[in-house]
């Protein structure tokens, strides 16, 4: 179990430096329109995770009628949350900033699973929360000029995903795999985006072109690792080593786009950082707590014997496919 774990923890960083990666790309395509980037991401991802699905016996069949709403859903929220993303990763300044704003998603999902799952959040998880969005203001800087509005939208961008991530959970509930959640999202994106790619194209350089790619094959990365990471360990045990983004993306930034973050920006990460991280450790103790508090389970009592052989049922399928990166 160690050993799986620290398998984990590699591919999660992994996955990180992937994403971070993907932060610089679309930050170094330069001054292209946001659909045009959009684009590019969701079409590499796109045939990525169509290849392996299209070897699988369902193909791209869907759970059933039940879940196509929540596709829906969560393709348009996460869409949105992307094309928020990249406008801050655009106009923001700093692309440590904007994934910070971005990886406040999971305190977000908090808040929509109250609406969406009707799940009650405890005193110490509503601490957590409001101790990241104070981090986030710290990163924001909220002022009455419109210097701001990047920053609103990487935090409005976090929002979209933590509502995105909120549906990929209804839709774990509802059976329907991981991959096919993955795949629609990012063919719906693709499909979206491509009317706005056509009228606002803008001609790019070799170089635009190829980090534009590069911004596609990095998440699709991303998307491998940490699918490959959760099917080695629990979330809970590694999903907050996922914010080693927010450093990968600040060196990046520093080396390779000479960005250097606010003084502020840093208080916030740091706040962030110790919300994720005592979020982190709340999860254990409660997890702990809980195996602790269960009684031993009693031997099954010995079946009679019977003359007749017992029908044997086929194994009940379960959607064990991991929770993606989001958006």
């Amino acid at each position: 179990m160690k050993i799986k774990r620290s398998l984990g923890v590699l591919l999660i960083l992994g996955a990180a430096a992937s994403f971070a990666l993907m932060n610089y790309f679309v930050s170094a395509a330069g001054a292209l329109p946001v659909m045009q980037k959009v684009f590019f991401r969701n079409l590499i991802a796109t045939f990525l995770v169509l290849i392996p699905l299209l070897c699988e016996k369902q193909k791209l069949r869907i759970k059933g009628k039940e879940t196509l709403f929540w596709l829906f859903l969560r393709a348009a929220i996460g869409f949105l949350g992307v094309v928020l993303n990249f406008y801050a990763i655009d106009h923001i300044g700093s692309i440590s900033d904007a994934s910070m704003l971005n990886k406040l998603s999971p305190f977000f999902a908090i808040l929509f699973s109250v609406l969406l799952l009707k799940e009650r959040p405890k005193l110490p998880e509503i601490f957590f929360v409001l101790m990241a969005f104070a981090g986030a203001m710290l990163v924001i800087r909220p002022s009455f000029s419109m210097e701001v509005l990047p920053a609103l939208a990487g935090f409005a961008g976090g929002a979209c995903a933590g509502f995105a991530y909120t549906c990929v959970r209804v839709l774990g509930l509802k059976g329907e795999r991981g991959a096919i959640t993955v795949f629609f999202f990012s063919a719906f994106s693709t499909l979206v985006s491509l009317p706005f790619f056509i009228a606002f194209y803008t001609p790019m350089s070799a170089w635009q072109l190829t980090a534009l790619l590069l911004s596609g094959v990095s998440a699709a990365a991303g998307q491998f690792f940490i699918t490959a990471a959760y099917r080695l360990a629990p979330a809970k045990e590694i999903a907050v080593f996922d914010y080693a983004q927010v450093i990968f993306a600040a060196l990046l930034g520093y080396f390779l786009l000479d960005e250097l973050p606010a003084p502020l920006s840093f208080a916030g990460y740091a706040v962030i950082f110790l919300a994720a991280f005592l979020r982190y450790g709340y999860g254990l103790f409660l997890q702990k707590k809980q195996t602790r508090s269960s009684p031993p389970e009693a031997p099954a009592p010995p079946e009679p014997a019977s003359s007749a052989p017992e029908a044997v049922s086929p194994p009940e399928e379960t959607n064990d496919a991991p929770p993606e990166n989001l958006p």
